[in-house]
């Protein structure tokens, strides 16, 4: 089971890459797991599932809650979840159901600007994915607006550009007891970003810990390198787990599959925290 790239996305959110064909990429660079956590959805479970045999790679379902912190999007890991729980499966509708009028919004806004429309966003968007500024850039990138995802996030897509505006989540409280009530395992993605002075406060980690949070997600390409000490540090103090995960898009981010890892031992715990659904094994 390990080690595992523990932060995968499918085309089912935002990733380039199909559930599947995760799977055989994992293959074909001998990672041994990986767990697919698209954006709020387990749609992509089955077809994950379904590769297990023909690739030789476990697969470890999961999902990435969305939650906020007054005006900071703060998401979550929730490791082998119940997908039929009933309050999992509520929230995370009415979190999908805030991303798609978001970015009808953002696309109305940009509109006015650019030349831009929601079939343009449609057409970058496989069917029934999650829809989200991911797309938008993809669609502004095809119109020749920006010359990849990562201009239009920094331009058109910044927050100060106007154009963006966010979508509904719970707190990170609410978050970590619903994926716990829902029988997952929940983990803090990516909280160095920010850098080491915008880590999330300790009073705030010591709340999501109270409310069972399992781990810190540290070795991600994401996180600002003075940031991971401090991370590290936090979870020995908290009793946390750290993991490692690549976060990986596809074509959709430079971040390269199983750059970084979970350790077995790692996982196993994770694996034996879980009730709400187990791990598919070759």
């Amino acid at each position: 089971m390990g080690p595992a790239d523990l932060h995968v996305h499918s085309t089912v959110s935002d990733g380039t890459v199909d559930p599947a064909g995760l799977l055989a990429e994992a293959a074909g660079i001998g990672l041994p797991a990986i767990a697919l956590t698209d954006h709020d959805s387990t749609a992509g479970w089955a077809e994950a599932a379904a590769a297990v045999p023909v690739t030789g790679v476990a697969l470890i379902p999961g999902m990435e809650l969305s939650t906020r912190e007054q005006w900071v999007s703060v998401h979550l890991l929730g490791y082998l979840v119940d997908p039929l729980h009933e309050g999992l499966l509520a929230e995370t509708a009415m979190i999908r159901e805030s991303r798609l009028t978001r970015a009808e919004e953002i696309v109305r806004r940009i509109s006015r600007d650019y030349d831009l429309t929601w079939d343009d966003v449609l057409a970058q968007t496989a069917e029934g994915a999650t829809i989200g500024r991911p797309h938008i850039a993809d669609a502004l990138v095809a119109r020749g607006h920006v010359v990849d995802r990562s201009a239009a996030f920094a331009g058109i897509l910044h927050p100060r550009a106007g154009y963006a505006q966010p979508h509904y989540a719970p707190d990170p409280v609410t978050g970590v007891r619903l994926i716990r009530a829902a029988g997952g395992v929940p983990v803090l993605a990516h909280p160095g970003t920010r850098g080491a002075q915008r880590v999330m406060p300790e009073s705030k980690i010591a709340e999501l810990v109270e409310a069972g949070l399992f781990g810190l997600e540290v070795d991600h390409p994401e996180n600002r390198p003075d940031a991971k000490e401090p991370l590290r540090a936090l979870a020995a103090r908290h009793g946390l787990a750290v993991t490692g995960s690549s976060d990986y898009h596809g074509a959709g981010k430079a971040n390269r599959l199983g750059e970084h890892r979970t350790p077995a031992e790692v996982v196993a715990r994770i694996v034996d925290e879980a009730t709400g659904s187990a791990p598919v094994l070759p």
